[in-house]
Parts: C-alpha cells; structure tokens; sequence
C-alpha cells in the first residue's frame, strides 16, 4: 500500500506542522513526516488521526501500489500550458474536506446554464448559513422526498424562495427546508 497523506496535504496547502496541530491529540510535525514517508508505520489509528486532520475518509489516505490513480501533469496559465515540476495525484471532490457534506446533483435534461451529464457538487449547509447562499445556485429538500433547484434570492427564518435555471418559470418558495447545499464544483464532460 502507497500512504498519500503528502498529496492530500499539499493539496489542502497545509504544512506538515498544520496538520500535527489538527490531530487529536495534536502531534509534532517530525511525526507527520515520518508517517507520510514510510518511516513509521501508518496505523490505523493514526490513519483515523491524520484523516479528521485533513478533513477525509481514512481510506483515502491509501492506496495499492498497482492502482491506477488520476495524476496532475501540467498546469494552463496565461502563458498557455505547462509541466509541472513533478505529477500529483489528484484529490477527487469527495475529499475537498470542510466541515460540512458533499452531495451530488446529476443532470439529466438541460436546465439553463447546466447540460445534460453535468455533475453538480453541492456543500450541504444548515438553515443557519442561509444567509451567505444568497444568489448561489442552491438544491433544497421538500415535503415528500422531493427536492428544488435554482437561484436562492430570497430567505426568511423560515423559508426560502429559488428561482429556476430555465428562463420564464416562476420562483420556488419552500418552508422550514431541513438543509441547503449550495453548488461547488461543476463537473462536465467534454
């Protein structure tokens, strides 16, 4: 098995020290590099240590030596597109860490801006925080398993009213909604 912690911190742009401090119990910065290089051995209790750290699933941080991970190998800047000094995995968006749940929205039909195939990833968020998703595109929950998406344009403390990606239709108001995820990260196929 390959540890990927180095990747996953880098990534997160954390040094080793960042994380030592974010371990419970906190640990010295030595250690996590001994635990990302192989010296120590990654137990599985410091495998569950180290990915409450980095805000992942503890499985994340392995893999097997033959796996066939997707790498990082060049960067496009304004001078057009360059190697990198070495290939990086790449942290799937499930491992984008934060305090709060990724879910998924799949679309299926065209929808404003949004095609058909798209992947909408969306950080699930309490009522509480409704007031920094204003005018972000936004899925919310409703009675009976349904769910609503669009613009959030309006909130109150006990409701809040979505405009739909399609021209022309009418605004979505939905009462006490249990959560809002609001979109992240678009994945689109070419």
């Amino acid at each position: 098995m390959i540890n990927r912690i180095r990747d996953i911190r880098r990534e997160k742009k954390l040094t080793l020290a960042d994380v030592g401090a974010r371990c419970s119990p906190p640990t010295t910065a030595q250690t996590i590099g001994r635990l990302e290089t192989g010296t120590r051995q990654l137990s599985l209790t410091w495998m569950n240590r180290i990915a409450a750290a980095l805000g992942v699933e503890p499985e994340l941080l392995v893999r097997s030596a033959g796996g066939d991970t997707p790498r990082f190998v060049a960067r496009l800047t304004a001078d057009g597109a360059e190697a990198l000094p070495a290939p990086r995995d790449a942290i799937l968006p499930t491992m984008l860490g934060g305090d709060h749940p990724m879910v998924v929205l799949a679309i299926e039909s065209p929808a404003g801006l949004y095609r058909a195939g798209d992947q909408i990833w969306l950080r699930q968020y309490g009522t509480e925080d409704s007031a920094r998703l204003l005018n972000r595109d936004v899925l919310v929950p409703r009675s009976g398993g349904r769910f609503a998406f669009g613009r959030m344009i309006d909130r109150d403390e006990h409701r809040v009213a979505l405009l739909p990606p399609d021209p022309g239709q009418r605004q979505i108001v939905i009462d006490n909604p249990a959560w809002i995820a609001a979109a992240e990260m678009l994945v689109r196929p070419l």
